[in-house]
């Protein structure tokens, strides 16, 4: 079973990027549009990074019910949406009731306390991204 406290969500003010070109006289010209371009491309293909999410347990052993940390960051995930933690029961992956909220740089923390004895396999998810796995030893 897990606890979690959770902390107040801040909202985050998503800016809009806007791009401008500077038509500038002589050979100058020629060269804008080229700038223009790589830097709309650049910016599109930062807006379609791949969503990914990293873990990493403050302690890789603990007593059991003993509260530790998960924390990491996201990217290509929206500030606000839920980051969940995910324990490997049996070969199946079981949802925890343990979430937390991305805050607006991408990153987030999570109190946790597992009370199941040996070795944890744990993952966070959110939506259909999964970080990679981390294991906590509980005795």
């Amino acid at each position: 079973m897990m606890v979690t406290k959770r902390r107040s969500l801040r909202v985050a003010v998503v800016g809009v990027l806007g791009a401008t070109s500077l038509a500038l006289a002589g050979t100058a010209m020629a060269a804008t549009p080229a700038v223009h371009t790589a830097a709309v491309a650049g910016a599109r293909t930062a807006a379609a990074a791949k969503p990914a999410i990293t873990a990493t347990p403050s302690v890789s052993s603990v007593r059991a019910w003993t509260l530790f940390r998960v924390t990491g960051k996201t990217t290509g995930i929206k500030a606000g949406s839920k980051v969940a933690l995910q324990q490997k029961q049996h070969g199946k992956w079981v949802a925890l009731p343990a979430s937390t909220p991305v805050n607006s740089s991408g990153s987030y923390a999570l109190r946790v306390e597992l009370g199941l004895k040996g070795k944890n396999e744990l993952r966070m998810v959110s939506g259909s991204t999964a970080s990679p796995v981390f294991n906590v030893t509980v005795s």
